[in-house]
């Protein structure tokens, strides 16, 4: 090799060092410098408009148990037609109570549909987890109760033999889709301002930088993926302290198989629409369909343009889930299964992996 080749080499070889040097530098300083602002940030609870209902008259009281023994609170709200089209587990806004989703789901209802809430630990009537406390961010626990949810419906009497649906609203819409993308027995997933951690952070964390830094060039020269490391680090510190895993939901919906509803407020403050999108993008329902609702804020779909969620509600589960003389169990069998073993939530908990 002539000597010009090697000194060519060298250069490269420099200049490579030189760039993974710098990198490593940006991500040390950032670290130090931010990383305890990021917590902070994120454990901060946001200023959602929570939907919250009265209690029903009409409604089934079902208590039952999850991990570690605590007791959930849940309604059953059965449909008033003479035939069932099927069930649908409604999945709760962070700090919204079971009585919610009446609003979400009363058409659904008079066409046909059983709607069970539930709410999980340390929400609502249900059982406080003395080591727990939530945040808007999908932990294990939540997913450990959905799951306790989703094995009380197969439990009933009157468990459904074709599967069931699931609707989410915010949070508990991330929580479906988590949910979702491990079971088969769950046939479809419609979902109302779902978000990820890591797709929701990352835009948010470069904001929150030149909040705390004049440095322009230096947040420019910044890729995107240094801050999803810089980011995860504050995640996982903060689960450590918390003593939970945060879940991926972005990892989750790339494994969704089911038909997808995302429904999403094109003024949505928080969960910004490009954050709606980058979930929808990634996810791997074939049939999926994303309808940004104008005007809209976030948790503002139902109220902005109501008859039209409730329409396009219906006809998603009566494409995906009605059928039509619906047969029921007995007391004494359970419904046929074609779930998986649920994934190990170990596998889902990098939050930073999208």
């Amino acid at each position: 090799m002539p000597d010009w080749a090697w000194w060519l080499v060298i250069a490269v070889g420099t200049l490579a060092g030189l760039t993974i040097l710098s990198i490593a530098t940006i991500h040390v300083y950032y670290r130090i410098r931010f990383l305890g602002q990021i917590v902070r940030i994120f454990e901060e609870k946001p200023f959602f408009i929570i939907p919250r209902g009265q209690p029903a008259d009409d409604a089934e009281d079902v208590n039952f148990e999850t991990s570690g023994g605590l007791r959930l609170r849940g309604s059953y709200f059965r449909t008033p037609m003479p035939q069932r089209k099927g069930v649908i587990l409604f999945g709760l806004e962070f700090g919204s109570n079971r009585w919610a989703a009446a609003a979400y789901s009363a058409r659904l209802r008079d066409a046909g549909y059983d709607v069970f809430a539930y709410e999980p630990r340390s929400q609502g009537e249900s059982e406080i987890d003395p080591g727990y406390a939530p945040l808007q961010w999908v932990t294990d626990r939540d997913l450990i109760d959905a799951r306790a949810a989703l094995a009380y419906l197969r439990q009933r009497a009157d468990a459904s033999h074709t599967g069931i649906g699931l609707l989410g609203v915010s949070k508990g819409g991330s929580v479906s889709l988590v949910l979702a993308s491990e079971n088969r027995w769950v046939r479809c997933v419609a979902t109302d301002g779902a978000y990820g951690a890591y797709t929701t952070m990352v835009p948010y964390m470069k904001r929150w930088v030149s909040i705390y830094s004049t440095n322009t060039r230096l947040q420019k020269a910044i890729p995107g993926w240094l801050y999803g490391t810089i980011g995860t680090a504050a995640m996982n510190k903060c689960a450590s302290r918390r003593h939970v895993r945060f879940l991926s939901v972005e990892r989750a919906v790339r494994r969704l198989r089911q038909p997808l509803l995302m429904i999403h407020g094109e003024a949505d403050a928080y969960i910004k629409p490009e954050m709606a999108r980058t979930i929808f993008g990634i996810a791997g329902s074939k049939l999926k369909q994303l309808w940004l609702v104008p005007k809209a804020k976030h948790n503002q779909a139902l109220n902005t343009d109501g008859d039209q969620y409730h329409r396009r509600l219906v006809e998603f589960f009566d494409a995906h889930l009605a059928v039509a003389v619906e047969p029921i169990s007995d007391s004494g069998h359970l419904p046929p299964t074609d779930a998986p073993t649920p994934v190990e939530i170990g596998r889902l908990a990098a939050v930073g992996s999208k």
